[in-house]
C-alpha cells in the first residue's frame, strides 16, 4: 500500500476510535495497543479449530458482533449469510468500515439480543461471544436465542472467576441442606453491583459449573469446550420447568 494510502487509512480508523476489536485492516491494526493483547485474535487462534473451515451455505449470526472480528471470520469461511448484530451504533460504524476494506459482504444491523426474536429467522450457527456477563438478564437472552435464532449450533463465551471444577451433584436435596451451597464449585453467578476491570456493565460473572448448567437449562447440548470459557452447542431441549419467553410481537 502506497504510504499516502496507508497515511489516509490510519487516519480513518482513528476518527472511528476507540476500537475494542484489534482488526488487521490491509495492514493497519485498529487497537494494537489493546490491554488484553491482540484481542480477539489470540482467543481465536485456540478454538478456531473447533469450527469448519468450509462453511458454504451455511448462515451465521453474530450476537453482539462488536467490530465485527467474528462476522468477517466467518464470511472469510466461505459462509453463505452472514449477519451481525450490536446494539452499539458505534461499533457498527467500525465493523461497517471494516467489512467495506476487507470486501466482505455482510449484513449489519442495530439491535439487542432481547431483539432477536424480530429476525424471525433461524441460522445454521449463532455466534454468541464476551455478551452474557454485560446483561442484566442473562438467562432470558440463553432463552430468546434458543426459541428464535438457534437452528443447530451455538459459539458461546463468557468471563468465568472462581472455581473451575464440576462437581458431583444430586437432582435433589432437601430443603435442610445447606452444606452443598458453601462448596467453591457449587454453581454460582456472581453479581456486580458496581464495576469490574472499570466496567459498570459487567453485571453477573459466572463460575465454570454454572456457566455449563446454564447453558443446558437453556436447552444447549454442550459438545465441546475447545478453550477456557468457549463452548460449541447444538440446539437441545430446554428443561421442564423453563417457561417460554416472551412472544414477539
Amino acid at each position: 500500500m502506497a504510504d499516502s494510502k496507508k497515511v489516509a487509512l490510519q487516519r480513518q480508523v482513528a476518527e472511528l476510535g476507540p476500537w475494542f476489536h484489534n482488526l488487521d485492516i490491509c495492514g493497519v491494526q485498529t487497537a494494537p495497543h489493546h490491554f488484553l493483547g491482540d484481542y480477539p485474535n489470540f482467543k481465536w487462534q485456540g478454538f478456531k479449530h473447533a469450527i469448519p473451515e468450509d462453511l458454504e451455505g451455511r448462515s451465521v449470526l453474530d450476537v453482539g458482533c462488536n467490530a465485527g472480528f467474528y462476522t468477517l471470520e466467518m464470511k472469510r469461511r466461505n459462509a453463505g449469510r452472514v449477519v451481525g448484530i450490536d446494539a452499539d451504533g458505534h461499533y457498527l460504524r467500525q465493523a461497517r468500515f471494516a467489512a467495506d476494506q476487507s470486501g466482505l459482504n455482510v449484513e449489519l444491523r442495530q439491535m439487542s439480543v432481547y431483539d432477536v426474536g424480530r429476525l424471525r429467522e433461524k441460522f445454521d450457527l449463532v455466534i454468541f461471544m464476551g455478551v452474557f456477563y454485560h446483561l442484566r438478564h442473562p438467562l432470558l437472552a440463553l432463552d430468546l436465542l434458543h426459541e428464535h435464532v438457534v437452528g443447530d449450533q451455538l459459539l458461546f463465551q463468557c468471563l468465568q472467576r472462581g472455581d473451575e471444577t464440576i462437581p458431583d451433584l444430586q437432582e435433589n436435596y432437601d430443603f435442610s441442606e445447606w452444606s452443598v451451597f458453601d462448596r467453591p464449585n457449587y454453581p454460582s453467578l456472581f453479581f456486580i453491583e458496581d464495576r469490574y476491570a472499570s466496567d459498570p456493565t459487567n453485571w453477573f460473572i459466572p463460575n465454570k459449573s454454572a456457566m455449563e448448567a446454564m447453558l443446558r437449562s437453556s436447552g444447549f447440548v454442550i459438545d465441546v469446550n475447545p478453550e477456557r470459557e468457549v463452548y460449541l452447542c447444538h440446539r437441545g431441549q430446554r428443561h421442564y420447568a423453563v417457561e417460554p419467553p416472551p412472544q414477539v410481537c
